[in-house]
């Protein structure tokens, strides 16, 4: 028997073929054969049985997801969950099918596999889903709980975690010595198992990273709590022993250093959000930011709302725009921010990102340093550049810009499309280049960002705000409009007030199409002035 299932291990008995009066002790050992055989057949139908009943579990499974999704992939897909989901599956759950299916030959499956593996999201992708959840997590406050559960603002469709995906994203956080984030999601993977639901990973091991990462937290009392759950689980765990040795001395030596006597014990408080202080990082206004984002702390005064109106705008009198002016309204007095509404159809729209999906590849930020375009994690999101002569459409724009704003757009930059899918989010940063950054423009040859017109080409459910931190504006995306500010004072200096962050996409999909107008060819649209006034 030739294939990859199950060893099918025959033993044949040594006999001689006689004829039909064959000795009856003869006859005897060849029914004990073919008993031997059968059971032998038996054992390989039983084995090729579970496999294929486990492939069917995994075809139901996956029939009920697929059906779910393609009722409205794109709604599917605006749950953050649905969207890790997703890049699990087809990282790691696809690859188990694969190597199940694999154990004989099923040529047709693994062709297909073969021929679409190449558009599979590999480790990279399914860590980056992963990290997006934490930073939703963080920016708006959400309990591992909440995601677990599906529980999201706007959300229509169900999406939840299993324990097994709580591990997983504790062991993401793990592997890149994010502590605070491991602890979370262990705790949710360790809370839900102990309420019986269903898993493949072990107890002990969800302790085993939850003990170490709540010690790196420096919590020693619930470390040694938790480590002695996991010794009592398996008294044999290769590491438990020693660790708690470690962490009970430890504790000891810090008790001696205050003068305590006894042990401190551990809390009886679960772990949850706001249980351990998170880690600093290089964002000065990460609190700021994120506060902005979920809304909080936006300082538009019923004074500053009394400075703001709406008009008709004509572009000082641009013949294009004289009998159908655009409808401005101010979102901010200084910086002045204004928006535009219907800046873009609804046909322009589905046009431009006609003509951006085929291209849109991984955003890209100027080194400050060396000029040259690269990835950033602060920027996470795919573009996508689209010239003028490529199509009509985008000419059209282009041309609306310049009438908008007064200002050419000759020496402006193409028009650039993102789209922010699950967390995407840009953090804070200039759109113009600083003092400390004088080459970053060079190779454009016209001058530094005098000003950005950015079009929101989609509504967004939940987050994606474009947030300034300095004066603590956020600013809301509404499909079809887009808002316009100067990043320069008429002398020509950075106005730095105008550090802003796309916030992270909470639920939906963001599409913008961004024009960054350059200083050349302005000198008579917009004269330059000697102080520093809007």
């Amino acid at each position: 028997c030739h294939g990859m299932g199950p060893t099918l291990i025959l033993t044949w008995h040594k006999i001689a073929f006689f004829p039909l009066n064959l000795l009856l002790g003869q006859m005897t050992d060849l029914i004990y054969t073919e008993k031997e055989l059968v059971q032998s057949l038996k054992e390989y139908i039983k084995a090729e049985e579970s496999k294929l009943d486990a492939v069917k579990s995994w075809a139901d499974k996956l029939d009920v997801v697929t059906r779910a999704s393609t009722l409205d992939p794109e709604g599917y897909l605006a749950h953050p969950v649905n969207a890790y989901k997703l890049m699990k599956r087809l990282n790691t759950e696809w690859s188990e099918l694969e190597s199940l299916v694999l154990q004989d030959p099923s040529d047709g499956f693994i062709s297909n596999m073969t021929v679409h593996r190449q558009y599979f999201p590999d480790q990279e992708d399914e860590k980056g889903a992963a990290k997006a959840l934490m930073r939703l997590q963080d920016t708006y406050k959400l309990d591992s709980e909440s995601f677990a559960r599906g529980k999201l603002p706007g959300m229509h469709h169900n999406a939840i975690l299993t324990v097994d995906d709580c591990y997983d994203m504790g062991k993401t956080a793990y592997n890149e010595a994010d502590y605070y984030h491991a602890v979370l999601w262990m705790q949710q993977a360790l809370r839900q198992m102990d309420a019986e639901e269903e898993h493949v990973v072990s107890k002990a091991d969800v302790l085993d990273y939850l003990s170490y990462s709540v010690y790196q937290m420096g919590d020693l009392p619930r470390a040694i709590e938790l480590t002695r759950r996991l010794v009592a689980i398996d008294s044999s765990h290769q590491r438990a022993g020693g660790n708690l040795r470690y962490f009970e001395k430890l504790l000891s030596k810090q008790l001696n250093e205050l003068n305590q006597e006894g042990q401190e014990p551990a809390t009886e408080e679960p772990i949850q959000l706001g249980t351990y202080k998170r880690p600093n990082d290089y964002l000065p206004e990460r609190e700021i930011y994120e506060a902005l984002c979920r809304g909080e702390g936006v300082k538009m005064t019923t004074e500053r709302r009394s400075r703001l109106y709406c008009r008709y705008h004509d572009g000082n009198r641009n013949p294009r725009l004289l009998l159908q002016p655009m409808k401005e309204e101010d979102e901010w007095d200084s910086p002045h921010i204004v928006r535009y509404l219907n800046a873009l159809s609804d046909q322009e729209i589905e046009k431009i990102k006609e003509l951006a999906k085929p291209r849109l590849a991984r955003a890209t930020v100027r080194d400050p340093i060396t000029g040259v375009l690269t990835t950033a994690n602060y920027r996470v999101s795919k573009s996508a550049w689209l010239e003028g002569e490529e199509d009509p459409v985008i000419e059209r724009v282009n041309q609306r810009i310049e009438d908008i704003t007064g200002l050419t757009t000759q020496t402006a930059e193409l028009l650039q499309i993102a789209n922010y899918g699950v967390g995407g989010q840009y953090e804070p940063h200039f759109d113009f280049s600083r003092k400390e950054e004088p080459d970053a423009f060079k190779t454009l040859g016209t001058g530094n960002r005098v000003a950005t017109f950015l079009n929101y080409m989609s509504d967004v459910e939940a987050g994606g705000a474009t947030v300034f931190p300095d004066f603590g504006a956020a600013i809301y995306p509404k499909k079809g409009t887009a808002v316009f500010w100067y990043n320069l004072f008429r002398s020509g200096e950075g106005d730095y007030r105008t550090r802003h962050a796309a916030c992270p996409v909470l639920v939906g999909s963001k599409w913008v199409s961004n024009k960054w107008i350059h200083e050349r060819g302005q000198e008579f649209r917009r004269p330059c002035g000697l102080t520093e006034v809007d």
